[in-house]
């Protein structure tokens, strides 16, 4: 069966932060360091999810969306749509106070792409 319209979606959310203190090492895989989370526990207050709606772009074009000021980001992601439509990206800005989403479509110019935010303040 053939489908008409290939959806990809990625999603990342931060969840479970508060709480963690120095002693809590997370484990490392083979041949890397392990991390070590803040002495301080995590607040989250605020949450709120902002989003980008779907626009065509050319294909591999970052399309950007951001948390209301004094807010960051905790988590989010991306939809690419269309026929063959392939989401090549979906990760936090620089600042960590957005979220970027890149695509791209086999065979086509351009695509469809829909980002989305997780912000919350933070504590």
């Amino acid at each position: 069966m053939r489908l008409n319209t290939l959806t990809t979606v990625a999603l990342a959310a931060l969840v479970g932060c508060a709480g963690l203190t120095a002693a809590t090492a997370l484990p490392a895989a083979a041949g890397t360091t392990p991390v070590t989370a803040s002495s301080t526990a995590v607040d989250f207050t605020g949450y709120q999810i902002v989003k980008l709606p779907n626009a065509n772009v050319p294909n591999f074009t970052r399309r950007a969306v951001r948390c209301p000021a004094g807010k960051h980001a905790i988590g989010g992601g991306a939809e690419a749509q269309g026929n063959r439509a392939i989401l090549v990206g979906s990760f936090p800005t620089e600042d960590g106070a957005g979220w970027y989403g890149i695509g791209r479509q086999d065979g086509y110019s351009d695509v469809g792409i829909s980002v989305y935010v997780i912000c919350a303040n933070v504590s």
